[in-house]
């Protein structure tokens, strides 16, 4: 009971001492909460102060930058307004300026205009004069107005004719050394870099024979052997008394070549009779179809032209059978190609091109027997019909000078066809045309007025011709030298090139007695 009232009492003190802890923390937090919310107002009064002085601050720095900017704005405007006024000065002065003149060029053309009256016043003056001294010349001479000026234009043109044949002769020399020098650079650079041997062919074909006794067999009885295999072949047999050795001829070198492979056929085989002889020239002839074929293929692959349809191969292939002047055309074609293609790299051209240009330029050769028109409008057709681009057409077809140029590629062909046919060996002629083409040439010279006597010499790659000195002078020569050379190009066809010289002196002659 004790421990009850103990503990009771315990309790009620517990409780009457937390209730006065309690109400004294009440109290002092009322005081802190008052405190701090003074403490609050006086720093919010601070802040708003500083604030306060801060934007004045700023207002006070804003307002010296408007009054700087103003102040800029005025000198700007203030340096304008001078600009202005200097300006409306010079204006003024210009103006000034310009009146002066406009009063000063009224003066000028007023006094233009009186001195513009008083010249032609003069002129009318001096027109009348001239006319009454013409009028008293035309007394004088006893000429009339006609005749005084035929005599001056007769003067004026031999005076004109002087002067041309002067400038034609300084013309000319100065043009011969440029053009001289850079046609042997560029003809001997490519002469050099290709050089091709050449082998002359004529008509005939010899065929070698075991015994002398094969002669008979060939023949035949009665000459039946010899006339079916001539039959056959299209060409002629000779069998003479040359032991050892037969004779093919014929101008058609295809034929003939067919001919000679049969015949070395049938020697070899023994069994010669016509039906025999029939046999082995039909398979010599699909074989010589085959060969032509693949010579043209070589030919074009030697020659680096490409491309080219079947038609024109075996045409190529036809022209290693065809001699002209005893050359080999198709190796003449090669050489040309090469030397085309040359001369096209020298001058900065397309080389395949002019190579293409080169190697086909002579191809209407393997065909012309069988078409009408010279070779170079026979190969023309065959090349465009075939699809060849107008270069190489044109280069076929003008390669001669036959007709006007259009493409440098046909003047370059046309002067490696000529290096290539004046090579030495290259070519030979009968003494018929090499004669005749010499008196053609000496012939046209002597036609000139003046010419006294000409002759061809050098086998006709030059013309010294002799003129009159009492005729034609110094100048006058040298213009018909450049007529003459002129005269031959248009009318004579010759390989190469023609040097003509023009021979002038006078000689005085005295006797003394």
């Amino acid at each position: 009971m004790e421990y009850f009232i103990g503990a009771l009492i315990g309790l009620i003190l517990g409780a009457v001492a937390g209730f006065f802890v309690d109400r004294l923390i009440k109290g002092t937090a009322y005081q802190t909460r008052e405190e701090i919310l003074k403490q609050a107002e006086r720093d919010a009064e601070t802040i708003r102060k500083q604030q306060e002085i801060t934007n004045k601050e700023e207002l006070i720095t804003r307002r010296e930058a408007l009054d700087k900017d103003m102040d800029r704005v005025r000198a700007e405007l203030r340096d304008q307004e001078k600009r202005l006024d200097r300006r409306e000065t010079l204006l003024e002065d210009q103006q000034q300026d310009i009146t002066k003149k406009e009063r000063l060029l009224e003066s000028t053309q007023r006094k233009l205009a009186d001195r513009t009256e008083s010249v032609e016043a003069r002129e009318k003056e001096v027109e009348k004069a001239l006319r009454q001294q013409q009028d008293e010349l035309f007394r004088i001479s006893g000429l009339s107005q006609e005749s005084a000026t035929q005599v001056l234009l007769d003067r004026l043109n031999n005076q004109l004719r002087n002067e041309t044949g002067a400038i034609i002769l300084k013309h000319e020399q100065n043009l011969k050394q440029t053009c001289d020098k850079m046609a042997r650079e560029v003809i001997g650079m490519s002469v050099q870099r290709y050089a091709a041997s050449h082998t002359s062919e004529t008509t005939v074909s010899s065929v070698d024979i075991p015994t002398d006794e094969m002669k008979g067999r060939i023949i035949g009885r009665e000459g039946r052997n010899i006339r079916a295999f001539e039959k056959a072949t299209g060409v002629d047999v000779i069998v003479d008394d040359t032991p050892g050795v037969v004779i093919v001829s014929a101008f058609d070198n295809v034929r003939r070549e067919v001919a000679k492979l049969s015949l070395v056929k049938l020697i070899q085989d023994g069994r010669i009779h016509p039906t025999r002889i029939e046999e082995i020239v039909g398979e010599t002839q699909k074989e010589m179809e085959a060969h032509i074929l693949h010579l043209g293929k070589e030919a074009a692959q030697e020659a680096g032209v490409l491309g080219l349809h079947e038609k024109l191969i075996d045409l190529m292939g036809r022209l290693n059978f065809r001699v002209s002047y005893s050359q080999n055309v198709l190796r003449h074609s090669i050489e040309v190609s090469f030397l085309t293609g040359l001369l096209a790299e020298q001058l900065g051209l397309d080389g395949n091109l002019a190579r293409r240009c080169g190697f086909l330029h002579d191809i209407g050769k393997a065909a012309d027997h069988e078409m009408e028109g010279g070779h170079p409008a026979v190969g023309a057709e065959f090349l465009k019909r075939y699809g060849e681009r107008p270069e190489v057409v044109h280069a076929a077809l003008g390669h001669h000078d036959d007709i006007r140029v259009d493409y440098i590629y046909t003047v370059l062909v046309a002067s490696a066809d000529a290096i290539s046919a004046a090579r030495p060996g290259a070519r030979r002629e009968t003494l018929e045309k090499y004669v005749r083409r010499l008196e053609e040439l000496e012939s046209l010279a002597c036609g000139f007025p003046g010419v006294e006597q000409a002759y061809a010499v050098q086998a006709g790659r030059e013309i010294r011709i002799i003129v009159d000195s009492n005729q034609v002078n110094d100048r006058e020569a040298a213009r018909m030298c450049r007529d003459i050379a002129k005269a031959i190009e248009e009318s004579l066809t010759y390989p190469g090139e023609i040097k003509v010289t023009v021979l002038r002196e006078s000689r005085n002659v005295e006797y003394a007695k």
